[in-house]
């Protein structure tokens, strides 16, 4: 592929199409298509996950969580060890 089929591809990204994107990788050998394939399968799978991604918001969960007075106090099991 020569650099200016390139170039003219970058200074019109805003109007590409379907179309002239299928043209270029029709002219790629099958190993750089099966390449572009999974590639193509990752960004799809990473953009599907951070639409359903919510943002976590702080203090949700206040007030229902506790822990006992004596949660760091020894272990009567463990006296022996200690």
């Amino acid at each position: 592929m020569s650099q200016t089929v390139g170039q003219d591809f970058l200074q019109d990204s805003e109007n590409f199409s379907e179309l002239e994107l299928l043209s270029l990788l029709s002219k790629l050998p099958d190993s750089l298509k099966l390449e572009i394939l999974h590639y193509t399968e990752f960004l799809v799978n990473k953009c599907s996950e951070n639409d359903t991604t919510k943002k976590r918001k702080a203090g949700l969960l206040k007030g229902k969580i506790w822990m006992s007075d004596d949660f760091d106090d020894p272990l009567e099991e463990f006296e022996e060890y200690m």
